[in-house]
């Protein structure tokens, strides 16, 4: 089974006038590469529908699943409206590639498992305080969730709630082969790199410690993240972390967005036996 990897998209502030769009260059090499699977690790766009849009779009045309969890700007209340991120996050579950609550089933030996995480500040710089980083503030910059995402709860309790979902369809799963996705960051390998005052700080908003001790114990064979916009992958003890995050344009090598394309997305191919394009388990 030939399944593509890739994350981070940032369709809206990637377009340009007189190119193509990601989603266009993307879904042609999905097909070019005769992908039997997509997964994409969140920030799809800065807005739900945008990003639902381009889910459909990959889905229907390529006609392969495509498995998705919503990263931070996918939750973002910019532009649509919505005051309760939990809406934003119920109008994702309706798309049957959604994760978030709801397992993949690859076959009979292979399940993929995934939210999209969030941040408890263990990342980053101990010497900043509990209510530091409550600020979501530092050196003039303001961590955009803080205007845009409006859960019921702290950051802190929405990484319990994403923790506690994961590790409960972990252990449902346990002796499968597992792939694990999440938004955010599971291993502190892929912060931002000290010292870096500004980013002592920031990395507190990447992900959580705690999601290295999960993958651990249960024995995950891959952990897919996003969100730090690296191109990376690094081996855990028996686990494969992969960060292909496609990113913004100015972030870019090239300004070629086939190119950066070419060079994002990663291929897994797996020994999968059984597999039913529109199983998913609950």
């Amino acid at each position: 089974m030939k399944i593509g990897i890739i994350s981070d998209l940032h369709v809206d502030s990637n377009e340009l006038a007189n190119e193509p769009f990601v989603e266009e260059v993307l879904l042609n090499k999905v097909q070019h590469l005769k992908l039997d699977l997509l997964i994409i690790a969140g920030d799809i766009s800065n807005d739900v529908y945008r990003s639902l849009k381009v889910l459909h779009r990959l889905r229907d045309d390529a006609g392969i699943p495509v498995l998705f969890v919503p990263g931070n700007h996918d939750y973002w209340s910019k532009v649509n409206g919505i005051t309760d991120t939990w809406e934003i996050y119920r109008k994702f579950q309706e798309f049957d590639g959604c994760l978030s609550e709801r397992p993949y089933a690859l076959g009979e030996d292979w399940v993929v498992i995934g939210n999209s995480g969030w941040y408890d500040y263990s990342f980053g710089d101990p010497h900043h305080s509990f209510v530091d980083y409550e600020r979501m503030y530092f050196m003039d910059r303001t961590w955009q969730d803080s205007l845009y995402v409006q859960w019921d709860r702290g950051n802190q309790e929405m990484h319990r709630y994403f923790y506690e979902t994961l590790e409960r369809e972990l252990e449902l799963h346990k002796g499968k082969n597992i792939i694990l996705v999440t938004h955010m960051l599971s291993n502190v390998n892929f912060t931002v790199p000290l010292p870096n005052p500004q980013w002592a700080y920031f990395n507190a908003f990447l992900g959580s410690r705690e999601y290295t001790d999960l993958y651990r114990k249960y024995d995950v064979r891959y952990s897919i993240m996003g969100h730090v916009h690296y191109r990376k992958q690094f081996h855990d003890h028996e686990t494969e972390l992969i960060c292909a995050c496609l990113g913004n344009r100015q972030e870019w090598r090239t300004t070629d967005v086939r190119q950066e394309i070419d060079s994002t997305l990663r291929i897994l191919e797996l020994p999968v036996t059984g597999f039913i394009p529109t199983s998913s388990v609950e």
